[in-house]
């Protein structure tokens, strides 16, 4: 079923709403209503009478896991599914503040030297030990440029991981970094069984591509171990017996993809799910309506923005790539596509994200200014262009939403939309034009929050989709990650974020909630800042 929007309309809020009302009831998902009982925002686990343990965890997942080998993915759904099969060196926890992990203890005993005092007594699921052997052969593969890690990025500064003793290990980086403690608590630090690691490297040898062999045999230390993954059906999970610290709850969690969102919904309703993600904010009616389910709610650190291929025709030209984010009102965005569940975004950076700043410049929506940067471009007759997405439901919303204003100023939009692996594949390889996406800021520093997505260097899949190339944003950047001085610090971020809006990059819309739909059977279950499912404590009623 097709909607049409019409930006012409005083009441344009009110008829979007109504209108997306009407489809959703097409699909029996009615409109978001307020938050409901049962939110657990604050990180907290979800409140209620304690389940028994044991038992089958089932969720249903918009998309699947693209790789179950941290270096050789970077995205949601993989990180959803790896981080409850492997531990990192260090963690965040709800508040975003460092926790030890597979680190009992950490200092920086020098500008370029960070110490690790490692966790004794740990396996991991295939038997191999874990200790600082392990923890260098995952740095050191995925330094590798025979792995190509999408995650290298991240430690790209490390020059050299030392074993000290077996349970010691140094980091030594090619400048001071402060924010490495807060990157080795990213997905992609995840520590894999040595083991693994090895026997990947042979597959390689026999022509198998990086990762074939740990995406079939995943062995971390976590509290879940892997079981099975049936490719495009589901990924099972079984309870590790032997975990170092407090064991999961359940037996099995089995996440299955269901990519269409009234499916998810009738999942949870007739109890074939317990836990559905993510659900729509026109979902947040009809659950309040239903007994017997509930609404996850968490603030995050991510930002849903619209993107441009600096590469492509027209979207080369700054003055173009202006006027498209001027045409672009992200009020109506969050009111259309989230329902208000969220905050406006004007920056990359989320308000909490460490580099954030008030006063940065933001492109506000101004049809006359748009239409005469691309008068000035001779472009007031507009020209054709095509908005690529991926298949999830409120990316679409923004899509037709975003070919509906640029109507207003001559642009004619086509709608690509893609199944989420086919999505990145595609603007990694730098063939779209427009584009939705969201980077969610998971350290909790500016620089993972900008560096990524805007060095030169990180081009295609490492998240640079826009394919920026400026060396005056390289140089801020640089300094951002390098400096020791918080202040210089903020300076560069502060720098960065208004040259984002000064050549329109990307045009920021919202910091978005993360909103799972919950069972009332399931408890202790809570989510984290960065959008993982936190399953170590979820029991079944």
């Amino acid at each position: 079923m097709s909607r049409q929007f019409s930006l012409k309309n005083a009441s344009f809020g009110l008829m979007l709403s109504f209108m997306l009302f009407m489809v959703a009831a097409c699909a029996t998902e009615p409109t978001e209503g307020d938050e409901t009982e049962g939110d657990a925002s604050d990180g907290q686990a979800s409140e209620g009478e304690e389940g028994g343990e044991g038992g089958d965890l089932l969720i249903s997942m918009l998309s699947e896991a693209v790789s179950l080998d941290v270096h050789g993915s970077n995205d949601t759904y993989s990180s959803n599914m790896t981080s409850q099969i492997y531990e990192t060196l260090v963690q965040h926890d709800a508040d975003l503040e460092l926790q030890p992990d597979l680190a009992e203890d950490w200092d920086q005993i020098e500008d370029t030297v960070w110490e690790f005092e490692l966790r004794e007594g740990v396996t991991f699921h295939d038997g191999a030990e874990f200790n600082a052997e392990a923890v260098k052969a995952n740095f050191d593969r995925i330094l590798d440029t025979d792995i190509a890690s999408q995650r290298a990025f991240l430690y790209e500064m490390v020059t050299e991981v030392e074993v000290v003793d077996d349970y010691t290990v140094r980091f030594h980086t090619e400048y001071p970094f402060a924010p490495l403690p807060a990157h080795l608590a990213h997905d992609g630090g995840s520590i894999m069984s040595p083991e693994s690691i090895e026997a990947d490297y042979a597959a390689m040898e026999e022509g198998e591509e990086p990762g074939s062999y740990i995406n079939a045999n995943a062995s971390g230390t976590g509290y879940f171990a892997f079981d099975e993954w049936v490719q495009g059906d589901y990924i099972r999970l079984t309870k590790n017996e032997d975990y170092w610290g407090e064991p999961a709850k359940v037996d099995t969690v089995t996440v299955r993809v269901v990519p269409e969102g009234g499916t998810r919904m009738a999942e949870l309703q007739s109890g074939n799910a317990h836990i559905i993600d993510p659900i729509s904010p026109n979902d947040l009616a009809e659950i309040e309506a239903t007994d017997g389910i509930t609404v996850d709610t968490q603030e995050s650190v991510m930002i849903m923005y619209v993107g441009f291929n600096a590469e492509q025709e027209y979207l080369d030209n700054s003055n173009v790539r202006k006027a498209i984010s001027l045409a672009i009102d992200r009020g109506e965005v969050l009111e259309a596509a989230y329902d208000g569940v969220g905050i406006e975004a004007k920056s990359p950076l989320a308000p909490a994200v460490f580099g954030y700043d008030e006063s940065i410049e933001s492109n506000e929506h101004n049809l006359d200014e748009a239409r005469q940067l691309l008068a000035e471009e001779g472009l007031e007759d507009g020209f054709d262009i095509t908005f690529h997405t991926s298949d999830e439901q409120e990316r679409q919303y923004i899509a037709e939403y975003v070919q509906s204003a640029l109507e207003e100023i001559n642009i004619n939009v086509s709608i690509d939309v893609q199944e989420w692996g086919s999505f990145l594949d595609f603007t990694a390889e730098g063939n779209q034009e427009m584009f939705v996406l969201s980077w969610s800021t998971v350290t909790g520093d500016g620089d993972y929050g900008l560096y990524p997505l805007f060095h030169s260097s990180n081009q295609g899949a490492p998240g640079n989709r826009t394919f920026t190339d400026s060396e005056e944003l390289d140089e801020w950047l640089e300094i951002g990650r390098e400096s020791s001085d918080e202040a210089e610090r903020l300076e560069a971020y502060r720098e960065v974020q208004n040259y984002i809006a000064k050549e329109a990059i990307i045009q920021p819309l919202v910091h978005q909630d993360y909103m799972v739909g919950l069972s009332e059977d399931v408890q202790g279950f809570w989510q984290h800042p960065t959008r993982k499912l936190m399953l170590q404590d979820v029991t079944i009623n």
